[in-house]
């Protein structure tokens, strides 16, 4: 079981300094800087690498989704540095709430997916972060549906965690997937409803 957090000095600023990483708009920051249309205006409005992809820059998506992983990573692996590895979970949590609400743009961030990846890299998490990309280059593959690759991988990395003896990992990755769930809904509506836009698609959400 994971232990209770002891809210220590530590793990406090471990929290604070992993939100802030995760809180970095990079799809805001990457777009305005290359002089394209804000990505908070097209598409979903959602501020990833799926979104920016819909302004048609390939470059601009593949950057946005590098610099969401690395802001996950830096996170952990700043805790894991600075303090005990309990801070580094915090530090987790912090940064994945980070990008889901960026104190900087109201509160309104992305969807996790790709700070969730760049959480499993920081925690050196190889076997989960490969059934992860193996899943989601196999449902997208087959299914052109960024959203349910996601959803589809997510669920199944706890249990990839908790095979491989992690499990504190485990545990806080089973919080995680279930915040990218929700994030997630209105996706799911669509799927369910079958207006879910397919990878590719410059408008939809």
């Amino acid at each position: 079981m994971l232990p209770p957090i002891d809210w220590t000095i530590d793990n406090a600023e471990a929290l604070g300094i992993g939100y802030l990483c995760g809180s970095i708009p990079f799809g805001v920051i990457i777009t305005k800087l290359a002089g394209a249309p804000d990505v908070r205006s097209i598409g979903s409005g959602n501020i990833g690498a799926t979104n920016v992809l819909r302004t048609g820059r390939k470059g601009l998506a593949a950057a946005t989704l590098i610099c969401d992983i690395l802001k996950g990573t830096a996170a952990v692996l700043i805790a894991l540095c600075l303090w005990q590895p309990q801070a580094a979970l915090c530090a987790a949590t912090g940064a994945f709430l980070g990008h889901l609400f960026p104190v900087w743009l109201g509160f309104r961030g992305g969807k996790g997916v790709a700070t969730f990846i760049g959480l499993l890299l920081g925690f050196g998490a190889w076997p989960a972060l490969l059934a992860f990309a193996v899943l989601w280059l196999a449902v997208a593959a087959l299914s052109r549906y960024s959203s349910l690759a996601a959803l589809i991988a997510s669920a199944a990395t706890p249990a990839v965690l908790w095979w491989s003896g992690k499990a504190p990992e485990a545990e806080l990755f089973l919080l995680l997937a279930a915040l990218l769930w929700v994030m997630h809904r209105g996706n799911i509506a669509r799927l369910v409803a079958g207006t879910e836009s397919r990878i590719g698609s410059k408008s939809g959400t």
